[in-house]
Order: C-alpha cells, then sequence, then structure tokens
C-alpha cells in the first residue's frame, strides 16, 4: 500500500483529529461504504473497520491522508507520480478555483480554506430572508446594523479570523453539507451545548448552504469528495486552531488569555 505525500497542512491535522471527524471524511472517501471504482477494497475495509470500533491507528490515519491526495488529482497525474497524488494545498486550492473563491497563491491553507466558508457565506445570504440572515448573524454572534451588505461584510470578516464566528460557521457548513451527503450530522463532544443551536440553522438556513452548490459544482465524481472533504478539513482545522474555554466551552482566538465569553483566564499551552 503507498504512503502519502509528505503533506503536513493535511497529516498534521488527521494526526490529532478525534474518531467522529475522521469518520465523516471516511463516508466521503468511501461513498458511506458502497465504495468507488478508483478506491482499493483493501483500504477501504480498514477505514470501515476503523470506524466501526471508533479508533483509528496511525496508519488508518495516513490510509485517509492518501485517499484523499489520490481523489485531488487526476488518473494521469497520479500514475506519472507513481500513486502519490496530489498534497492537500493543490487540492485546497483546484476546490477553490472551481468554487470561483478568490485567493492569493501565497495565503496560509487556513486562510484559503475560511475563503471556501466566505463563499458559501456570501452565496447562501443572496438567498436568505430577512429572519434567516438576523438568525445567523445571532448564531454567529456578529453586531451590524441593518440587513444589508455592511452586514455580510461583518460575517466575513468574522469568518476570515479564528475564534467563536469562524468556528461556529464552519460547524454550520459542515454540519449542513454533511446533513445532505450522508444524511447524518457531526458529533460535538464537549462542545454539544455550543452547538446545540446548529440543529435549529439546519432547517431554511441548512438549506440554503447546501443549496449553494450547482450541479456543476458537483459534477465530477472527484468534486463530489474533495469538496465536501474540503468544507470538513476547514471545519476540523478551526476546532484545532481554536481554544476552548474550561468553563462555558466558547471558542476562542489563539491569543486570548481570557474568555471572550465568559471572562474565565484561558489555561496557556504549558498547563
Amino acid at each position: 500500500m503507498a504512503n502519502p505525500r509528505e503533506d503536513n497542512d493535511l497529516i498534521s491535522l488527521l494526526v490529532d483529529a478525534s474518531a467522529e471527524d475522521l469518520s465523516v471524511l471516511v463516508d466521503y472517501i468511501t461513498n458511506s461504504g458502497k465504495g468507488r471504482i478508483s478506491l482499493d477494497n483493501e483500504i477501504m475495509s480498514k477505514l470501515i473497520a476503523a470506524q466501526a470500533r471508533k479508533l483509528f491507528t496511525e496508519a488508518e490515519r495516513l490510509f485517509i491522508a492518501h485517499e484523499i491526495q489520490l481523489f485531488g488529482g487526476n488518473t494521469l497525474v497520479n500514475l506519472m507520480r507513481r500513486g502519490q497524488g496530489v498534497v492537500y494545498r493543490e487540492i485546497l486550492c483546484d476546490v477553490a478555483d472551481h468554487l470561483k473563491v478568490s485567493y492569493h497563491k501565497s495565503d496560509a491553507v487556513v486562510a484559503i480554506e475560511n475563503g471556501v466558508l466566505v463563499s458559501m457565506a456570501s452565496r447562501a445570504w443572496e438567498k436568505m430572508s430577512d429572519a434567516e440572515k438576523q438568525e445567523l448573524l445571532d448564531s454567529l454572534g456578529v453586531k451590524s446594523v441593518g440587513l444589508g451588505q455592511a452586514a455580510l461584510m461583518a460575517i466575513i470578516a468574522a469568518i476570515r479570523s479564528t475564534g467563536f464566528a469562524a468556528y461556529r460557521f464552519a460547524a454550520i457548513a459542515a454540519q449542513a453539507i454533511a446533513r445532505q451527503i450522508l444524511g447524518r450530522g457531526l458529533a460535538f463532544g464537549a462542545t454539544g451545548g455550543l452547538m446545540r443551536g446548529i440543529s435549529l440553522l439546519l432547517g431554511p438556513i441548512g438549506l440554503t448552504i447546501t443549496g449553494v452548490w450547482t450541479i456543476t459544482d458537483m459534477a465530477s465524481p472527484a468534486y463530489r469528495v474533495t469538496v465536501p472533504c474540503v468544507i470538513q478539513l476547514a471545519y476540523m482545522r478551526q476546532k484545532q486552531l481554536a481554544r476552548f474555554c474550561p468553563d462555558c466551552h466558547i471558542p476562542n482566538t489563539a491569543e486570548a488569555k481570557f474568555c471572550c465569553e465568559c471572562g474565565t483566564k484561558l489555561p496557556t499551552e504549558e498547563q
């Protein structure tokens, strides 16, 4: 079995990920266990077994990385690279180009992922009712006067940052996509209280978010894997970057010393 390409943007994220988050990626890769023509049956069996026991070894996490890399390149490119696929940054940029997301080649991976999320928010905003717009603003903790262009700009600025709004919208987007494609949502674990409101957003707002995808967006078999994987990985990265308050479980920016919600002193890395 081939090993994944060296890819810190992807592998470091998968190494620290929860079994619940990895399980979503496995379903995208394996078509919920139905299999794909380009997927090795032995690897699929190993991933489904790990998913069932809710425990992924280091080797199985690398299998996930390898399969995502393979889906990111076309057959000829993968053959020329001896089955190594393409690194996650190339996959992300390809998805961003496909979805017509603006970014700079020098941008960090998290900035490009946030650009994809901003694109989702902007496209969905145009289709939302005023009530849905206000509900989204409230859910993200974004303050704005009115529901016009200034409100959308405030949401975009919030998503481009780390912290509550960025994490919350990434979770909303990943939850909506998982519900649409897999028929189930995400598991939020210790932050379940914080994310409980997402179930309410998966009514009209959730349908609006998933409704921004066009037939062209998901026409290619590869994009049916890479687009939802990028959304899930963007959510996982926001969760990894956020510093969760030990008392109220609100995510804060990496630089925060006190919780933005309850004022509790946040533990340092040494603690």
